[in-house]
């Protein structure tokens, strides 16, 4: 992308950066849209709501598609390295020249309308999914649901992963409060999917869905799978659904919360891809390599066998926990020691995050990144130790993974978890 436009995208306010950036509302979209001729409108969607796993339930649900051989856009943030990573058909990232010349395009209107990095974004992506004639777009929202600039969309799903209690001073400190801003994506007629298990949370989600009109199913009522093997390569599940029985179905993204993401990404498509009526074979082809359908990385990616090298972009207790449940037990199993590169943001629980690491036994060295609300690497040091976490130095990433490959033993595995950003800043021999 021409200097000028990248650095003009970039200009605008991001939360990674500052929380002011996620003023609720979607006037700032709407103008947007109506001012690009309201490329939404045109789209096909799969609309996909959660506090962990929306990113890989999005991914799956877009790798079944394509499998299909359809036409599949995949909106999903943040990016890893580009922001054209946020706006893929069929895994390929949208061309940074088209990217630009959209931009300068309507450069007056982004002017008069003022809005975010992640508004404006999403504006372009539904614009280049519209120009590019996708058959199915599958959309992530962003922050919560009801307001989040997605929230134009009139999908022909809603999907919502699961709920816990994360971003709870814009989204409600109660997971019956944060149940409904996500179940906002609902619309009236349109069939909504959720993963919700909480009972205080479920309830919340089955009434604004009654609220709207919008026909629930529920993944517990509806789905049922079990694992017949798993490691961290992937899984192979046997799946039972309202359509029919999927028995060894290829699960390429390790960790147990993935075989339940996989069931759900499942069943999203069936009620939306008429093609499971005649064949399951999209399933076993979408799911059985999502990362070379959709370009999905960073979770429990395994960078290096020998030694082992881990990145997992969970970044709250709760997706952390899912990755450690993965990757503890096989660094048991080996007999070595866990080594943790660690970043982390504000509001992101690193107390609960410590304790899980000492559990673990985990050995930890903070890592700087380059975003206002990173903490300290310092500070992340401090707390780990407050919570019984042996720590080393903080050091850039490229010397942290330097030291853990001349210094580790055969059976040492090294995880590198806390953001996004991890995956940004690898070096370029890792990425």
């Amino acid at each position: 992308m021409p200097r000028d436009a990248l650095e003009y995208l970039l200009s605008m306010p991001q939360y990674a950066n500052t929380a002011d950036a996620a003023t609720p509302g979607l006037g700032r979209m709407e103008a947007l849209m109506d001012a690009m001729d309201r490329p939404h409108e045109a789209l096909r969607a799969v609309h996909v709501a959660g506090t962990n796993g929306k990113g890989s339930v999005s991914s799956m649900i877009a790798a079944i598609a394509a499998a299909a051989g359809l036409r599949t856009g995949l909106h999903t943030s943040p990016h890893l390295t580009h922001v054209t990573q946020r706006m893929r058909i069929n895994g390929v990232p949208a061309p940074t020249d088209w990217l630009a010349d959209t931009i300068d395009a309507h450069r007056a209107d982004i002017d008069r309308i003022e809005p975010s990095f992640f508004e404006l974004t999403v504006a372009l992506t539904f614009r280049y999914f519209a120009e590019q004639n996708v058959d199915l777009a599958v959309v992530e929202v962003g922050l919560g649901g009801r307001l989040d600039g997605t929230n134009v969309l009139r999908p022909a799903l809603s999907v919502i992963t699961n709920i816990d209690l994360d971003h709870t001073d814009i989204l409600g400190d109660t997971l019956g409060a944060i149940a409904r801003e996500k179940a906002g994506i609902f619309k009236p007629d349109t069939p909504a999917l959720s993963a919700v298990t909480q009972e205080e949370a479920r309830t919340a989600v089955a009434a604004v869905a009654d609220e709207v009109g919008a026909p629930l199913h529920e993944l517990r009522d509806e789905v049922t799978w079990e694992a017949r093997q798993a490691d961290l390569t992937g899984s192979v599940i046997d799946v039972e659904t309202p359509l029919r029985r999927y028995d060894s179905l290829p699960v390429s993204l390790p960790g147990r919360h993935q075989q339940g993401n996989a069931a759900l990404a499942l069943r999203a498509a069936e009620l939306v891809l008429p093609h499971f009526e005649d064949s399951p074979q999209p399933a076993y082809d979408g799911l059985r390599d999502v990362r070379a359908h959709t370009g999905f990385r960073g979770r429990l990616e395994v960078l290096r066998q020998d030694p082992l090298v881990i990145v997992d972009v969970a970044h709250n207790p709760p997706g952390i926990r899912a990755t450690l449940d993965t990757v503890a037990p096989a660094v048991a199993e080996r007999g070595g020691t866990l080594y943790v590169c660690l970043n982390a943001v504000r509001g992101k629980g690193l107390d609960d995050t410590a304790r899980m690491l000492a559990d673990c036994g985990a050995v930890v060295t903070p890592i700087p990144i380059d975003t206002d609300r990173a903490l300290p690497p310092d500070e992340i040091a401090e707390r780990c130790r407050a919570q019984g976490v042996t720590t080393r130095p903080p050091h850039p990433l490229a010397e942290a993974l330097d030291a853990f490959v001349r210094t580790a033993a055969p059976e040492d595995v090294l995880l590198l978890i806390g953001s996004h950003k991890l995956v940004e800043v690898l070096p370029e021999d890792w990425a």
